[in-house]
């Protein structure tokens, strides 16, 4: 048999295109697929710390008010300002303890006569004993009207609230409200139910305050609440915080870290995870054969650069931290080689 010999060459020519061919649209086909970078899901012991949020509130509050309603001469103090155990804060109008003080003195005048006419056999021990009584009587009433006039405070602390001007009747509210605020302050939280079991008497705890930003103060557990609040199915927790510089004020917004023990769960870099879009819900996509899943998450906390993942990954799971634009479930993707 003959063979032309052009032939050869040609069909070689076209079997080595075909081949090159082949190989470029595989070259093509992979280029086409999505790049993705991957990382290992590993499980690992995660500190469960739970932040509650509350304002600081004194550790004692007295109201300022008198027991009967009286017109306001003098208000002595303003909101913020500091004030001493037994300082004069507010002063009311004396012309009830003045005309009381008249009437006393004069009783008591009455009273002293009735003894001396005893004395000398001209009176009785009937008529002593009915103005000894209504002397009494007077003394007392002079002196509650006298306490109610002057109004004092009962504590060391910061006025905290004022509610009336000079010239006003008082009425149902206080004239003022005084806090104490050292040594201590104290914070009250409402915690879940679920964490209650954790959650003991004298625990410490980690108090931080937006007006200290990074810095952490420590708190002290002094009331868990014997009873819950059925509506927000939360128990009322006192945390008590050292104050002897007066850095913390009434009012300041107080953020309490409770560290309720350490749970081995999943934790994957904060990459990972991927919000979807019109959702709050949170996925992460996993890698096996050259596909991706979707899988929807349940986030715990953040740690660092990494999330803890209380569902949806299991421990040695390849999952995705970057690519995730282009990805859909059961999509056919390619790795890129990590950069570490």
């Amino acid at each position: 048999m003959k063979y032309n010999r052009y032939l050869i060459p040609a069909t070689m020519a076209a079997i080595l295109s075909a081949c090159g061919d082949k190989e470029q649209a595989e070259t093509v086909a992979d280029e086409e697929l999505p790049m993705v970078q991957v990382d290992v899901a590993h499980k690992r012991s995660v500190d469960q710390t739970r932040t509650y949020t509350a304002n600081v509130e004194a550790d004692n509050v007295n109201n300022i008010a008198p027991a009967m309603s009286n017109r306001i001469e003098r208000i002595l103090v303003d909101v913020g300002d500091h004030v001493k155990r037994g300082q004069t804060l507010v002063t009311l109008d004396a012309s009830t303890a003045d005309q009381q003080r008249i009437n006393l003195e004069l009783s008591e005048t009455e009273y002293n006569r009735a003894v001396e006419l005893l004395n000398i056999g001209a009176g009785t021990q009937r008529a002593v004993d009915q103005l000894k009584a209504q002397l009494d009587a007077q003394r007392a009433q002079y002196q509650n009207t006298l306490t109610n006039t002057v109004l004092k405070s009962p504590i060391t602390g910061v006025v905290t609230a004022r509610n009336y001007d000079p010239g006003d009747m008082t009425g149902a509210q206080p004239v003022l409200t005084v806090g104490q605020t050292t040594p201590n302050v104290k914070v009250v939280i409402n915690v879940n139910e679920s964490d209650l079991a954790v959650v003991k008497h004298g625990m410490t705890v980690d108090v931080t305050f937006d007006a200290y930003d990074g810095e952490k103060f420590t708190g002290r557990i002094t009331r868990v609440a014997p009873a819950l609040d059925i509506p927000t199915r939360t128990f009322p927790v006192e945390v008590t915080v050292a104050n002897n510089d007066e850095r913390i004020r009434p009012g300041m917004f107080a953020r309490v870290g409770i560290n309720l023990g350490a749970r081995d769960n999943v934790v994957v870099p904060d990459r990972a995870v991927v919000k979807q879009t019109g959702s709050a819900n949170k996925y992460v996509y996993t890698y096996s054969n050259g596909t991706v899943a979707y899988k929807k998450v349940e986030l715990g906390q953040r740690l660092d650069d990494s999330f803890e993942l209380l569902s949806g990954i299991e421990d040695g799971d390849t999952v995705v931290i970057a690519g995730q634009v282009r990805l859909a479930d059961g999509v056919a993707v390619s790795v890129m080689n990590n950069d570490k």
